[in-house]
């Protein structure tokens, strides 16, 4: 009863599957009504209890169930492409439709598969990785596998974290530092772990080859069978599908960095650090993503242990509706600053910032 919730996201993906079982492509747009009907219900649902630090009890347990309930997406998500390949295929097929669907894929790809790979990724077991890095495969982002886990947990909230968002720094403005950051971080992730085992860049051991390798010949397979609309298919879902991660970061930690104790070295990583959202419904459906805080204290604990946590500064809406304001960047800069520079007076000596800080002032 308590894994239920979270397999709302699933009836999502049915969606999609029976639309292109049924050829009736008109069912799409049901996963819009979806996505109205949770913004909405983040307002009616009150969000959970907050947890206290200080009570918070560690249970990194993975429970079989609920790792078989991440773990079946993996099939889920290629359905989906492959049911999105198999449309633009369709010789009937006009353009409108076409944008349509691959659309909405994109926004189902960005909005469940990389919540599932991100829970998977940080499971300790060989499998849970490989099933992360196919998920990520699908969006063309295998990279973030490397450097969510080894570069962002390690450096949030400081200058050598790409997707830490600055005070006053608009969406426009972080995604190209953020994407081109990714991938260069990861290199150098790559590059570093290399080094310490005494083998060179190039060679099959790194897996920014290997990820390159994989991603060249998903792409000529989908060539061969879907021609150049398949592609295309692929090539832009996967660009909707990583925007919207990188919408995630952008609201995760905007403004919120860490202090520098000593050159090169950083206060440890504290709820106050990252953005809570404990709105009930956007959570099970996003696997507890908006439970950002207690995530980046706790790394490996699974996604159903997750819980808010009361000293993290908290977002106004779940994330359904939260996320659309990045794009509207004065709308956003309007809701955010203010409730940041709300929260820092309150909460005054806990944080700080390394950019922006006339920006915010000067609201």
């Amino acid at each position: 009863m308590k894994a239920l919730p979270f397999l709302l996201p699933y009836l999502v993906s049915s969606i999609i599957i029976v639309g292109y079982l049924t050829k009736q492509l008109w069912l799409f747009r049901l996963i819009g009504w979806v996505w109205l009907i949770v913004a909405v219900l983040d307002f009616v649902v009150l969000p959970k209890s907050y947890t206290s630090i200080h009570n918070q009890v560690a249970n990194v347990k993975r429970p079989l169930a609920w790792r078989l309930l991440v773990r079946f997406w993996v099939l889920i998500q290629i359905a989906i492409i492959a049911c999105g390949l198999s449309i633009s295929s369709w010789s009937h097929l006009n353009l409108q439709e076409f944008v349509f669907v691959t659309s909405l894929i994109g926004i189902v790809s960005g909005m469940f598969c990389i919540p599932v790979a991100h829970e998977l990724m940080h499971g300790k077991g060989r499998l849970e990785k490989v099933l992360a890095e196919i998920l990520m495969t699908t969006v063309s982002y295998t990279h973030f596998c490397i450097e969510h886990v080894q570069g962002h947990h390690r450096n949030v909230g400081t200058v050598n974290d790409p997707a830490t968002a600055d005070v006053g720094e608009g969406f426009y403005t972080f995604y190209p530092r953020t994407v081109l950051g990714g991938v260069a971080s990861a290199w150098n992730i790559e590059k570093r772990r290399l080094r310490r085992l005494g083998y060179g860049l190039w060679n099959y051991r790194n897996r920014m080859n290997r990820y390159f390798v994989i991603l060249c010949t998903v792409y000529a397979t989908i060539f061969y069978f879907f021609g150049w609309r398949g592609i295309i298919f692929f090539a832009v879902q996967s660009v909707i599908a990583f925007t919207m991660l990188e919408v995630f970061n952008y609201v995760e930690h905007y403004g919120l960095t860490r202090r520098q104790t000593s050159k090169g070295h950083y206060e440890r990583i504290m709820p106050w650090h990252s953005w809570d959202s404990n709105h009930r419904i956007s959570n099970w459906m996003l696997f507890n993503l908006g439970r950002h805080s207690d995530h980046h204290c706790q790394p490996a604990k699974s996604y159903q242990f997750l819980v808010g946590r009361k000293e993290a500064p908290q977002l106004p809406t779940g994330y359904f509706l939260i996320f659309l304001l990045p794009l509207i960047p004065f709308l956003w800069r309007r809701v955010m600053d203010s409730r940041l520079q709300m929260w820092r007076i309150k909460h005054q000596g806990l944080t700080n910032v390394r950019v922006g800080e006339a920006a915010l002032q000067n609201q």
